[in-house]
This record gives structure tokens, C-alpha cells and sequence, in this order.
């Protein structure tokens, strides 16, 4: 073999290996390991309605809260915003012009344009989906969603197929 054939046959092996040891750090230019915890941008919206800095969100201060933020949207105090408008509460807010919810989920009525009503009434559902307890207050470990890792890929090395 060649130096240049041995050198990528190490690699491969090297990639194909078995997993490092648990606790130790990935290999050097190794990707970042996949995320194994989120947040849907609808329940980082929701934990930064907490009020009284408590941890936990009450309905009370999740109505509220998209109230005052509803009210930040251009056109707002006419009674609807449009959908830009709504892109542009949805960058502000959600931190993505198109993160969910989007406008077309919460136009009920199909108006093309969207209310307080509206965007309360998509919010309470949110506030009941992530109430896993159902005890009416939210916490930051209901509104995180967790997934396991693809097994035997702590790094990302393997091969997606």
C-alpha cells in the first residue's frame, strides 16, 4: 500500500472505531454531538412570561404576557395585525419570522389577519399541551422536550444513511 492509502485506511479506522470512553472529550474537529434537549419557540415565549421570576408560568401571567407583547406589533391597536406584521412579532418574539406558530395556524377565521383573541387562544392550547401534570402552572421541565441520542453515535462520526 501506499502512504497516502495507509493514511486514509487509519482514518477509517479511527472513524469506525469503537466509541470513546463515557466522560471523555470528543476527538479534535469532532461535530457537536446532537442535541439531546430543546425548546419549541412557542415555550421560550412562554418561560419568559414568568412574571414573579418564580420558574413557573400561570395562565394568568402567560395572558398577560402575550397581551403586552401583541401590543408591540405595528397595527396592533387597530384590533388585527397583518401577516407581515405578525413575521415581524414572530422575529421579535419568537426569535424567527418563521417559527410556530405560524400566522396561517392561528388565523382562525381565515381573515388574514390576526387578533389578540387569536394569538390567546393558540397560546392557551400551547399552555394545555405543555401542562404535562395538568396542575395549571407551567415549569421550565415541562416546557423543554428531551430525546435520546441515535445509539452508538455519541459524536455524529457514523454515516447517516
Amino acid at each position: 500500500m501506499t502512504g497516502g492509502m495507509l493514511l486514509a485506511f487509519a482514518l477509517l479506522q479511527a472513524i469506525t472505531a469503537a466509541p470513546p470512553p463515557a466522560g471523555a472529550p470528543p476527538p479534535a474537529g469532532a461535530p457537536q454531538p446532537p442535541a439531546t434537549i430543546f425548546a419549541e419557540p412557542a415555550a421560550l415565549f412562554i418561560a419568559a412570561c414568568d412574571a414573579n421570576g418564580d420558574g413557573r408560568v400561570t395562565q394568568t401571567e402567560l395572558t398577560a404576557c402575550v397581551a403586552r407583547s401583541y401590543a408591540t406589533a405595528e397595527g396592533a391597536a387597530s384590533g388585527s395585525i397583518g401577516y407581515i406584521a405578525y413575521a415581524d412579532w414572530a422575529q421579535a418574539w419568537l426569535g424567527d419570522r418563521n417559527a410556530l406558530p405560524s400566522p396561517f395556524e392561528i388565523d382562525r377565521d381565515g381573515d388574514n389577519r390576526i387578533t389578540l383573541v387569536e394569538l390567546h387562544a393558540r397560546f392557551a392550547q400551547f399552555f394545555v399541551r405543555f401542562d404535562r401534570d395538568k396542575d395549571g402552572v407551567l415549569t421550565r421541565a415541562e416546557l423543554i422536550t428531551i430525546r435520546g441520542a441515535p445509539a452508538g453515535d455519541r459524536y455524529g462520526l457514523r454515516k447517516k444513511k
